[in-house]
C-alpha cells in the first residue's frame, strides 16, 4: 500500500464473525473488520474485536462500538437498532443494512463502483469530511466583494 493512501481512502467497516462476510448485528457483534477503499483499491486495514454481548436492550454496549467506529465512514452490518443508528450518525458513522452473510469482497466491489459512478450523499460528506475546507474558500468570497 502506498503512502498516502489511508490519507485519501474511506474507512469502512463491516460486522462480522469470519472476516469474510457481514454476518452480524452490529449491537452484538463481535468483530468489526476495516477497509481502506479508494475507486480503484481496498485494503484490509484492522481487525477491531469486542467482548460476547447479550442482546438485551442494554445500551452501555453500544458506546465502545461506536466510539471504534469515529473514523469510519460507514458501517455495514446484517442489523442496527434505531438507538445505534443516531449514535452513529451523530460521529459520521452512515450504518447500511445488508442481507445476512453479504461477502465483503463483493460489497466492497459495489463501494469502489459507486465511488466511481454516482457517490451517494453521505460518501461525499465522508470524502468532503476528509479533505477538510478549501484554504481558498474566502480569496473566492474577498472576489465576490461585500455588500451590506
Amino acid at each position: 500500500m502506498e503512502d498516502g493512501f489511508a490519507d485519501c481512502a474511506l474507512r469502512v467497516a463491516f460486522a462480522t464473525s469470519d472476516q469474510k462476510h457481514v454476518d452480524q448485528h452490529f449491537g452484538t457483534c463481535a468483530n468489526l473488520a476495516v477497509f481502506l477503499v479508494t475507486r480503484d483499491e481496498a485494503h484490509f486495514h484492522q481487525s477491531i474485536s469486542f467482548g460476547e454481548a447479550a442482546m438485551d436492550g442494554n445500551e452501555d454496549k453500544l458506546a465502545v462500538r461506536v466510539k471504534a467506529l469515529e473514523d469510519c465512514a460507514a458501517l455495514y452490518c446484517r442489523a442496527v437498532g434505531a438507538s445505534a443508528i443516531g449514535q452513529l450518525k451523530q460521529v459520521g458513522v452512515q450504518p447500511i443494512k445488508v442481507a445476512d452473510g453479504t461477502p465483503i469482497k463483493a460489497q466492497l466491489a459495489l463501494l469502489q463502483d459507486e465511488l466511481s459512478h454516482d457517490p451517494a450523499l453521505w460518501i461525499l460528506r465522508a470524502l468532503n469530511a476528509a479533505n477538510g475546507p478549501d484554504a481558498k474558500r474566502f480569496d473566492a468570497m474577498e472576489e465576490e466583494g461585500w455588500s451590506e
